[in-house]
């Protein structure tokens, strides 16, 4: 045998171990097929959680919006009452750390947006209820013939009774003809008095007119005081 001829069968696998060269193990191809099909039931779940998130997402995005609108809703007729109660309207709008407190609670998403408007619609709910349990004295809302009264009415009663009181504590004299001419152009003013007061405590919308009733203050303003200054002057004569 020549010296250069190579070993083969038992003997080619001594040299290989005596010089030290190492020969990969094969690899079996069940082990290979189920790495696979674990890679790719892993694969299959991330893409499943990811489709669910991706759902939860948008159902909870639509949500909002669908809650969104009912606190719209409820928070404007909410605002009309309140207003209508006298509240001012700079009261009824969010100061700015509110917005930024209302910005930071609802950072974490559509949940969180959903959450919080949920929230919002609870305490709103909350409010309502509040204001349906107070009794309603709203004159507001009354006849403007009756409501229009409640003004005309006061004023026009101020200056008689203060010249009846007058001429109660002093008699005939000086200080009761004085409060008698005084009041003479006092109807006047109680009307003026009266017709600003109405319009400032009665609000109506842009697109509606107030009803301020002039005749029925001129009249009401005018009456009291007429029948005052006569009987004190019919005093006064005779005195």
């Amino acid at each position: 045998m020549s010296p250069k001829a190579t070993a083969t069968g038992p003997g080619r696998q001594r040299v290989a171990a005596s010089t030290g060269d190492s020969v990969p193990a094969a690899v079996e191809p069940s082990t290979a097929w189920a790495e696979y099909l674990a890679a790719a039931r892993q694969l299959d779940g991330v893409r499943r959680s990811a489709a669910a998130a991706a759902g939860e997402q948008a159902r909870s995005a639509e949500t909002a919006r669908e809650e969104l609108t009912v606190v719209r809703t409820g928070l404007a007729s909410q605002q009309e009452r309140l207003r209508e109660l006298g509240v001012p309207a700079i009261s009824l709008v969010p100061s700015p750390p509110e917005v930024s407190e209302a910005s930071r609670s609802m950072a974490g998403g559509p949940a969180a947006v959903l959450a919080a408007l949920r929230a919002a619609r609870g305490r709103a709910e909350a409010a309502d209820a509040v204001l349906a349990a107070r009794p309603r004295f709203r004159p507001g809302s009354w006849p403007a013939r009756v409501r229009n009264l409640l003004v005309y009415g006061p004023l026009a009663l101020v200056v008689p009774l203060i010249q009846v009181a007058v001429y109660a504590a002093t008699g005939v004299g000086p200080a009761s003809v004085a409060a008698l001419i005084c009041g003479l152009p006092m109807p006047a003013v109680a009307f003026v008095a009266g017709w600003v007061g109405i319009g400032r405590l009665f609000r109506v919308s842009p697109a509606e007119r107030l009803d301020r009733t002039v005749r029925l203050g001129a009249l009401v303003c005018l009456v009291p005081a007429v029948l005052v200054t006569a009987g004190l002057l019919l005093v006064l004569l005779a005195g």
